[in-house]
């Protein structure tokens, strides 16, 4: 017996399916598909949330010293003359970032390398380009959805069976995080 279901589709539409279902699942928390799309997409979101429990807090927090562009009032870099030429000034400013554990950032790369990117673009339609904003799945499960889980030992989607679609008579689910 196969390891997994083929899905009547080629390895590579089938990735990209698999892929395609297990982003929109994490992003959104819950997506309707059929029965065996949902098995097959359960087996990866949830191989990637016990990653992201056990890696959630390995990290270490680092001071950083970082130059930020002066601006005015207005939100304007402010520029100077320095000999002839127009430069922007520049404040120092020490930041705090997390700086990743080579286990961690080995789980991000493996997070990455299954889920898509994702773009949120604004409801009501207006300036689509300036006000995209894409989202960070790998962080959004460490710092989301794992503490959700840190207790549970597995188990982290649960499937409702919707019934028969009516076009081909497949089972319909509902599969979501718990």
């Amino acid at each position: 017996m196969a390891g997994y279901r083929k899905l009547g589709r080629t390895s590579s539409q089938r990735k990209a399916m698999l892929r395609n279902l297990a982003t929109n699942l994490l992003y959104h928390g819950k997506i309707t598909t059929t029965e065996t799309r949902a098995k097959e997409v359960r087996k990866i979101a949830e191989k990637l949330i016990t990653l992201s429990v056990k890696e959630k807090d390995n990290y270490s927090e680092v001071t950083v010293k970082a130059k930020t562009p002066k601006k005015d009032a207005s939100g304007k870099r402010v520029k100077e003359e320095v000999n002839g030429k127009r430069v922007t000034v520049y404040d120092e400013v020490e930041k705090t970032i997390k700086k990743d554990n080579p286990s961690r950032l080995n789980a991000r790369r493996k997070i990455y390398s299954v889920l898509y990117p994702v773009t949120e673009v604004p409801a009501d339609g207006r300036k689509k380009r300036s006000n995209t904003v894409k989202v960070d799945m790998a962080d959004k499960l460490f710092n989301e959805i794992a503490p959700k889980y840190s207790d549970r030992k597995g188990g982290y989607t649960r499937m409702v069976k919707l019934g028969m679609r009516k076009g081909d008579a497949a089972e319909m689910v509902i599969i979501e995080l718990i």
